[in-house]
């Protein structure tokens, strides 16, 4: 497949699958004003801490995440399947040089299009911006604000290549 025709389709694919409804199928962001109750999660090098939540159908959670580690990390809602497609996408990412082990590049001109056609990018900047995910630098903190419905086998990762691997996933337990 070319570059032309790839890198579009990896942007458009690196949004999950969303639900009819405009949601996706275990839930959907949420405003501050709708909060339950707030979860801290703090995010290590190749871990969660707390591994894994509790959380009812209907409630809202306010997710504070912590980057406690030395790497750039991630917090992602969604099943299995979700995060192994958006590790795909990742990878990707890393190859062009949008990931490094610290941090983000969000400016296109500094990274290696060698292999690929950067030209269907707007402003010449790509942005890494799922509403199911947040992605953390060493030191920094952040807020995933969530309402989850009925769902099973729903875990919260890092998809940065490797990490995943190496353990970095909690479960997410939706309970009636």
């Amino acid at each position: 497949m070319s570059a032309r025709i790839l890198l579009p389709l990896l942007c458009a694919l690196s949004l999950p699958a969303l639900a009819g409804q405009g949601h996706f199928s275990f839930g959907q962001p949420a405003k501050a004003a709708e909060v339950d109750r707030t979860v801290e999660i703090v995010l290590g090098d190749m871990y969660y801490e707390p591994g894994s939540v509790q959380v009812k159908a209907g409630e809202t959670v306010r997710f504070v995440l912590k980057n406690e580690g030395a790497l750039l990390h991630e917090f992602s809602l969604g099943d299995a399947a979700m995060h192994a497609e958006h590790q795909k996408h990742m990878l990707m990412m890393q190859q062009m040089g949008m990931l490094t082990p610290t941090g983000m590049q969000h400016d296109m001109s500094k990274m290696d299009h060698s292999q690929h056609d950067m030209s269907g990018m707007q402003h010449g900047k790509m942005a890494h911006d799922d509403p199911n995910t947040v992605m953390l630098e060493p030191g920094q903190s952040a807020e995933l604000i969530w309402t989850f419905s009925q769902s099973t086998g729903l875990e919260f990762a890092c998809n940065i290549p490797g990490h995943y691997q190496a353990g970095m996933v909690g479960n997410v337990e939706v309970k009636p």
